[in-house]
C-alpha cells in the first residue's frame, strides 16, 4: 500500500528532493510551504497524488489547516517529515533576542507543534513515522553557528524522549543529520546576525567563507539523500539517527574522540560526588 507524506519546506533543498522521490514511487504528498505556488507544477504532474498546501511551521492556524486538509485528501498520514527550517550565522553577542526566539520558533518550537498535530493521528492509526531533519550540526556545535546549532540540539533531545513515548504505539522516529549538502542552506534565507563585533571576527569569518565560497560546490546530493530517507522509512527497523556525508560522520567522529579523552580525564572525580553509602543506578538501568 502507497504512504501519505506530509513534507514541511518542499520549495527546495531536501524538502523538495524528498518529495519527487516519494512521488516518482508512487506514493502520495501533502506538499507544505510558506508559497505554495512555488511547487505548483509538481502537483500539476501529479495530480491524483500530491496536493499543495500553505504552510508557515511558526502559525497555529496552518499547522492544523495543513493536518486537516491531509486527512481530508488522501485519509491518513503515514511520514510526517519535519524539514522547514532556517540557518543562522554569527556571533552569540550579535544576534538580537527577537533574532534568537525566530531561530527558535522555526527550527524547533515549529517541528515541536507540527508534531503534536500529527501525533493523535499515527495514535490512532496504531502506526506512522516521525522524520525530523536536523543536522551534523545537531550534535556538534561550533563558532559562528551556536544559535543554530542550539535549535538541532534541542529537536535532537525532543526526538530521542519522543520515540520512547511512541515506539510502543507503533510509530517510529528518525533523526536525520545531513552534513555539508547542496541545498540553499547558504541562500539568502540564511540569518545574519544584526550586529557584527570585531571581537569574534577571527573566529566567524572563515567560517562564513567556508560557507558561502563552498555553496552549491558541497559534496552531498539531494536526491541521493531522499532515496537514503525512503530506505529507512521502508525499512523493518528504522535508524533512530541516520547521518549523512562522510564530512559529518568525520566530524561526529573527531567529537567523540576529544569528548571521550575530556570524560576520561574528569571522570573519577566527576564520579565521587554521591554520598558514601548510595549505590548509583541510571534511569533505565
Amino acid at each position: 500500500m502507497s504512504k501519505v507524506y506530509l513534507i514541511t519546506g518542499t520549495s527546495t533543498g531536501f524538502g523538495r528532493a524528498l518529495a519527487e522521490a516519494v512521488l516518482e514511487r508512487g506514493d502520495k504528498v501533502v506538499l507544505t510551504a510558506r508559497k505554495p505556488e512555488q511547487v505548483a507544477e509538481l502537483v500539476q504532474a501529479n495530480q491524483e497524488n500530491a496536493i499543495a498546501v500553505r504552510l508557515d511551521v511558526t502559525n497555529a492556524e496552518e499547522r492544523t489547516a495543513a493536518v486537516k486538509t491531509a486527512i481530508e485528501r488522501f485519509g491518513r498520514i503515514d511520514v510526517l517529515v519535519n524539514n522547514a527550517g532556517q540557518g543562522s550565522l554569527g556571533s552569540v553577542e550579535g544576534f538580537s533576542s527577537e533574532q534568537i526566539r525566530k531561530q527558535f520558533e522555526v527550527n524547533c518550537f515549529g517541528v515541536m507543534e507540527m508534531t503534536r498535530e500529527v501525533l493523535p493521528i499515527m495514535r490512532q492509526q496504531k502506526s506512522g513515522h516521525i522524520l525530523n531533519v536536523t543536522s551534523i550540526g545537531g550534535l556538534v556545535s561550533m563558532g559562528g553557528f551556536a544559535l543554530y546549532c542550539a535549535t538541532k540540539f534541542a529537536v535532537e533531545g525532543f526526538a530521542e524522549g519522543l520515540q520512547h513515548e511512541v515506539k510502543p504505539l507503533g510509530i517510529n522516529v528518525t533523526i536525520v543529520e545531513p552534513g555539508a549538502f547542496r541545498t540553499n542552506f547558504a541562500g539568502d534565507a540564511n540569518m545574519q546576525s544584526d550586529t557584527e563585533i570585531d571581537d569574534y571576527k577571527p573566529v566567524i569569518e572563515p567560517i562564513k567563507e567556508y560557507l558561502y565560497g563552498n555553496n552549491w560546490k558541497q559534496p552531498g546530493d539531494p536526491k541521493k539523500a531522499a532515496l537514503v530517507i525512503i530506505q529507512a522509512v521502508e525499512s523493518e527497523n528504522p535508524p533512530l539517527r541516520l547521518m549523512l556525508g562522510a564530512d559529518a560522520y568525520a566530524l561526529w567522529e573527531q567529537k567523540r574522540a576529544a569528548e571521550r579523552q575530556e570524560f576520561e580525564h574528569w571522570r573519577e572525580i566527576g564520579i565521587n560526588t554521591a554520598f558514601a553509602d548510595v549505590v548509583v543506578t541510571p534511569i533505565g538501568g
